[in-house]
């Protein structure tokens, strides 16, 4: 890929970043766990509390990695570093999102085919809960399409140079 789609790509993505960043940071600031016993009154607090772990974790890669992103851009540009750092988005961001450490919800893969949402939760969570991770699937899902062709192509030099 050239400098400029790379560079590019990392402006993307870290502006992705920063949008992940206000969302979580919005939500996790305004809600606690008692807000949540109001909206459901039969509420797995254990479960929300496994959710709000895996937002704090998504906040603090996503925060970051928009960090790096930033300083990337900032200096001399270059490329190994940058590709580098949309293989570390790719697989710590991306993948966190889609399938969290502590295993908090899951992606529907045939979420696609039906037009539903991907990520699917084990419990009822309330709706502002859904309504976050609706806001937050658009967002991760744009930058996993983003860097699935570049991650696929840097995963290929990768074991090219290895071969070497």
């Amino acid at each position: 890929m050239s400098n400029k789609m790379v560079e590019h790509q990392l402006r993307i993505v870290g502006n992705q970043l920063g949008i992940v960043n206000m969302e979580c940071n919005m939500f996790l600031n305004n809600h606690s766990l008692p807000s949540f016993q109001h909206e459901i009154s039969t509420l797995d607090s254990t479960y929300i509390e496994k959710i709000l772990n895996s937002l704090r974790r998504i906040t603090v890669y996503s925060e970051d990695a928009k960090e790096v992103c930033e300083k990337i851009l900032s200096g001399h540009f270059h490329k190994a570093t940058a590709e580098d750092t949309l293989h570390k988005i790719y697989h710590r961001c991306i993948a966190e999102f889609f399938s969290p450490k502590n295993d908090s919800w899951f992606e529907n893969s045939r979420a696609a085919y039906t037009g539903n949402h991907a990520i699917t939760f084990y419990h009822e969570v309330p709706s502002t809960v859904q309504t976050l991770f609706s806001k937050l699937e658009k967002i991760f899902q744009q930058m996993r399409e983003e860097l699935e062709y570049y991650e696929t192509d840097y995963t290929t030099k990768q074991m090219q140079q290895t071969k070497q």
